[in-house]
């Protein structure tokens, strides 16, 4: 238990108050199969259940009955076939009392009761699900079709959410950052692993056994890679050779389950070739820009185009690119080369509530998400506020499948020079990320204890 029972009363209370009346629906996890039944992946809670319920076991649901002031778990105590595979364990009444919870009732009574809600016209507040398993479930409880559930998700009941969990207590931030520790940790064994000769599997288990061995598990799957300029590459096939760039995105969610995401980006080889150094470095001036504008109340989008506007100009002086460097951001030329957005939220998701639409997470009511390539992926636009945790993640991708869209499509011609390209094409791609909390002051604290490499002369430190 991560949190005093206070908090967790504090925080349905809250809930209650922002929706005023009406049914609360949470459906928690449960393990589901590899290849058998019993045979299942590793559990992980449902992040708005352990949020507002702290339970953190499979095949649990919970009810919020506003009208009533009745909140309620629901579950299935152990029989002897259970307790002889998993041992005596605590009874679901007692679980549940250590969050607040006195009133707990076996999983068939979770039907009757919403049978009964619906039957007395009582409003039910359901969130969009992300399982398909829950897509079923709902199906059972409400009759609710899965192709309907998303357009009928409560957005009261989202947005109440998001006013709690986009704000990170000092309590918060303080379990974040020991995730960014440890995922810095994995950071630093992969800089001391990579070298010429291995494969990208060698990186990404030595990576993995640094979370394993503390007992925490991965926030996300592990991106290593020499193909950088695949965005989300897992494929761990590659042999990595002398003058590859090495990109290693991953990250460690302890205990607690906040997340930790970095990523780090180094050469093969003890050096950066010449060409590699221009880049990375371009790059790292991009990250920096983005840095400078991290203030309270300035939009985080700003953070976005000081970044892009930094990669046009370094684009421009290799003759890539020509023309204003801000009005090529502005108008997203710059998406040939950073085609993903700056950061998005981090708590108990790694991608904060990206199940609950980003649209509500990263912007405020009345702002419009870009359709835009390259706009379309920033997951967070909105001002900065204190409580708000985040991530910094530009880089610079030479992907030539785009190129040769956007050059037979005539995109941007007037900035982008593409009979300069060719030589680039196989540069691949490279990014840094580091995690940021606006703190109850005002002050935008760089999180970790453990410094990341950054600087080229720190990655050539951190390769030894």
């Amino acid at each position: 238990m991560h949190f005093s029972k206070e908090t967790y009363l504090r925080r349905r209370a809250q809930l209650k108050k922002d929706l005023g009346s009406g049914l609360l629906l949470f459906l928690g996890n449960a393990e589901v199969g590899m290849n058998y039944a019993d045979n299942t992946y590793r559990f992980r809670q449902d992040s708005t259940f352990l949020y507002f319920f702290g339970i953190d076991d499979p095949n649990l649901a919970a009810l919020i009955d506003i009208d009533e002031d009745r909140e309620v778990v629901f579950g299935n105590e152990l029989t002897i076939d259970d307790i002889v595979w998993t041992g005596t364990m605590p009874t679901l009444h007692e679980r549940a009392a250590a969050y607040g919870i006195t009133d707990t009732r076996p999983m068939n009574a979770l039907k009757s009761y919403l049978d009964q809600a619906r039957a007395k016209c009582q409003p039910i507040h359901f969130l969009p699900p992300y399982r398909g398993d829950h897509q079923v479930w709902l199906w059972e409880l409400l009759g609710v079709e899965p192709a309907a559930q998303a357009s009928r998700a409560s957005v009261p009941f989202i947005k109440a959410i998001v006013a709690q969990r986009n704000y990170k207590d000092l309590e918060e931030i303080r379990l974040i950052e020991q995730s960014v520790d440890l995922s810095t940790e994995m950071h630093l064994a992969a800089y001391r692993t990579v070298r010429p000769g291995i494969h990208e599997s060698q990186v990404a288990a030595a990576v993995e056994e640094v979370a394993c061995r503390h007992g925490n598990a991965l926030a996300f799957p592990t991106i290593a890679t020499v193909q950088g300029q695949v965005l989300h590459n897992h494929g761990f096939i590659h042999e990595l050779k002398e003058g590859d760039i090495f990109l290693l995105d991953a990250g460690a969610e302890t205990k607690s389950h906040y997340a930790g995401d970095l990523s780090s980006s180094m050469p093969v080889g003890q050096r950066f070739t010449e060409r590699q150094k221009t880049i990375y470095e371009i790059h790292l001036a991009s990250f920096y820009a983005a840095v400078d504008t991290l203030k309270v109340g300035v939009p985080f989008r700003d953070a976005h185009l000081a970044a892009a506007t930094k990669i046009c100009e370094g684009m421009k002086a290799l003759g890539l690119m020509k023309g204003d460097p801000a009005e090529a951001a502005h108008i997203g030329a710059y998406a040939l080369f950073f085609p993903c957005g700056l950061g998005h939220m981090v708590g108990l998701d790694v991608h904060n509530m990206e199940n609950l639409g980003e649209q509500y997470v990263g912007y405020l009511d009345g702002d419009r998400k870009s359709t835009q390539f390259g706009f379309k992926s920033l997951r967070l636009a909105r001002p900065l506020e204190p409580g708000f945790v985040f991530t910094v993640e530009p880089g610079i991708y030479f992907i030539p499948e785009l190129m040769d869209k956007w050059e037979a499509e005539h995109q941007f011609t007037d900035f982008i020079c593409y009979d300069k390209l060719q030589p680039w094409r196989d540069f691949t791609g490279l990014r840094n990320e580091l995690n940021y909390a606006v703190m109850p002051d005002g002050q935008v604290k760089l999180l970790g204890t453990i410094k990341k490499p950054m600087t080229v002369e720190e990655v050539y430190a951190a390769k030894g």
